[in-house]
């Protein structure tokens, strides 16, 4: 197969001041407070980067989460200015806070392994005993979580902690939270549309040099919210069976199958270009169903030529 794959870039943009490379992300900071936020094609699990790229996941996060930030710019403010690249967004520069609000409408992912543990707490909300696995919270709860230092696993933390330890202000954190909720709301309202339900998900928030407290990185894409299919959910619910969803789940499952889980000593299984096919594929499908759009695939001939000269030609004007 061997289709190209965006695994990293090393752009020098006019009036570039810094650069910084996450998991799947990299962020170009230019002068006047202007973000060049690049999607690549990595594919990270168990906060774990993966050897190979899946070919046009950067341009399907990258846009989704664009047309999200779109279809809910009129109850929350956004740091996006313009999507001069498939697989790029451009923006206002902010101080982002430490914290990501990780919001939940059902008992899935980790906090369903946390219940499982016996435990009934987390992040210091309480859920209520005799749920089982992806049954519907009687309403949505935030848990957040401590952003990480590079390469450690981001931590669930109490809105107390956080208040305590100063990491977000009191006021600061109430429009956090009143930002999460509505998001949320929204979200489910746009999922519903599609036959979808939005199980959980979490958003990041920063403050731009003005005090504006706005919603930056992704929003509502397969790699940060989990999506269940609304048709047959409270059948599969009411037999226990799982439920089929939409997000970066089956490739962790597939991982995990595969006897790794991001444990010290553990080496990555070999992704065969099959496999890799079927999960770019997978995400097409994401992308389809979330949006609601038909897939457009871009030029991937060559991909950073692409970027630099789309980004360069939006900043020249």
């Amino acid at each position: 197969m061997g289709l190209n794959t965006l695994m990293s870039t090393d752009f020098e943009f006019p009036g570039q001041k810094s650069v910084y490379k996450g998991k799947v992300r990299e962020v170009y900071t230019l002068q006047n407070d202007v973000l060049v936020m690049v999607a690549t094609d990595r594919l990270s699990a168990f906060d774990v980067v993966m050897p190979k790229g899946i070919p046009y996941k950067g341009q399907i996060l990258n846009q989704i989460a664009t047309k999200m930030m779109k279809d809910t710019e009129d109850i929350v403010p956004n740091w996006l200015m313009a999507t001069p690249d498939p697989n790029v967004a451009v923006g206002v520069a902010c101080e982002p806070f430490k914290v990501e609000m990780v919001i939940r409408g059902y008992l899935s992912g980790h906090a369903a392994r946390e219940y499982k543990a016996g435990k009934r707490m987390l992040c210091g909300v309480s859920m209520p005993e005799g749920m089982k696995e992806n049954d519907k919270f009687p309403s949505p709860i935030i848990t957040p979580a401590t952003k990480a230092e590079k390469g450690d696993h981001d931590e669930d933390i109490s809105k107390e902690d956080i208040l305590k330890r100063g990491i977000v202000s009191k006021e600061d954190y109430e429009v956090l939270e009143q930002y999460t909720h509505a998001l949320f709301q929204r979200g489910t309202e746009i999922a519903a549309k599609r036959g979808l339900i939005l199980v959980d998900t979490k958003y990041e928030f920063g403050k731009t040099k003005d005090g504006k407290i706005v919603l930056i990185d992704e929003i509502h894409t397969p790699d940060s919210s989990r999506y269940f299919y609304a048709e047959g959910y409270a059948e599969r619910q009411s037999k226990g069976e799982a439920q089929k969803q939409l997000s970066k789940e089956f490739v962790r499952q597939w991982l995990i199958s595969n006897g790794f889980q991001g444990f010290e000593g553990q080496s990555v299984p070999e992704m065969s270009d099959e496999y890799i096919e079927s999960v770019s594929n997978r995400y097409i499908e994401l992308y389809e169903n979330i949006t609601g759009e038909n897939f457009v695939k871009s030029d991937i001939s060559n991909i950073n030529d692409r970027i630099f000269r789309n980004v360069s030609d939006f900043l020249s004007k």
